[in-house]
């Protein structure tokens, strides 16, 4: 199907951008890869008035050392994360994650930003990036702002980025040395995510010292599992006695063609301990 005609914009500057969203008003979509907004046009599930396409703006690309964070740029394809020296070495799992998604082609052309601000509870970018507690840069054309990712994600579809701003980039603190591993379990090749686990161990003397755990598809957005972080602490591969059984605790996953809720919940247990393992060298 042939999307509704629509005006275009190409800025090559964020100022530019913000310009062209605060003229548009509501009547705008930003397209970062493309990947979510044109099959939406394609299938008239939206027929906005002005296309603003970030795709020439430069500063909205790279992977780049500040300090103790590592910084992605909005605009960062997934191919871009994959082959990252720097974010194999500081934030491993986000990398294994991105791995995981579809095929080679959409890696060259989605984007990390894109992915975060659709926000899709299937999607596998939003669990690696809240285990790894990464700060969302977005600007305004009043400014600035910084926010952490647990206040990120609202609701299904629904983020913090306001209307007429922009996810600029994803600071990431470094997470060097830390044994990670993103399960994700599909029935089909490429799939979207029935149920992944994105987890992340910091280990001393054999014994975990620190544990993350991000939920993909366990309810309408991304979610952390702060009992199992908790009960994993101490133990080590040959003891982690029941400490993965919570992680479906207050969690709402949805029930589809794919499997039910229940059916969701027992797939996170079992996905949360090979997880956990995996990343223990185990």
């Amino acid at each position: 199907m042939i999307p509704a005609a629509f005006d275009y914009a190409a800025p090559t500057t964020i100022d530019e951008a913000l310009a062209a969203l605060a003229e548009a008003g509501d009547e705008a979509k930003v397209l970062g890869g493309g990947q979510s907004l044109l099959p939406i046009l394609r299938m008239r599930l939206n027929a906005p008035e002005q296309i603003v396409d970030l795709g020439r703006i430069d500063e909205l690309r790279g992977i780049r050392e500040d300090g103790d964070h590592v910084v992605i740029g909005a605009m960062t394809t997934y191919a871009d994360v994959i082959a990252s020296p720097l974010l194999r070495t500081h934030a491993a799992l986000l990398v294994q994650a991105v791995e995981e998604v579809a095929d080679p082609q959409i890696r060259r052309r989605g984007t990390v930003g894109g992915a975060l601000v659709h926000a899709d509870p299937a999607g596998d970018v939003g669990a690696p990036v809240l285990a790894l507690d990464a700060e969302l840069v977005i600007r305004g054309v009043d400014g600035e702002r910084t926010v952490p990712v647990s206040e990120f994600f609202l609701d299904l579809f629904e983020t913090a980025v306001g209307e007429g701003e922009l996810l600029t980039a994803i600071r990431i603190p470094k997470h060097t040395g830390w044994g990670s591993h993103y399960e994700k379990f599909v029935r089909v090749s490429h799939q979207w995510s029935i149920v992944g686990i994105a987890v992340a161990l910091r280990v001393e003397g054999g014994s975990i010292a620190e544990a993350r755990v991000g939920l993909t598809n366990m309810g309408s957005t991304p979610l952390r599992a702060p009992s199992v972080e908790a009960a994993l602490v101490g133990r080590s591969a040959a003891d982690l006695g029941d400490a993965c059984d919570t992680v479906a605790d207050g969690t709402n996953p949805p029930s589809d063609l794919n499997g039910d809720a229940d059916y969701r919940r027992h797939l996170a247990r079992v996905l949360t301990r090979r997880a956990v393992l995996t990343a223990l060298g185990g």
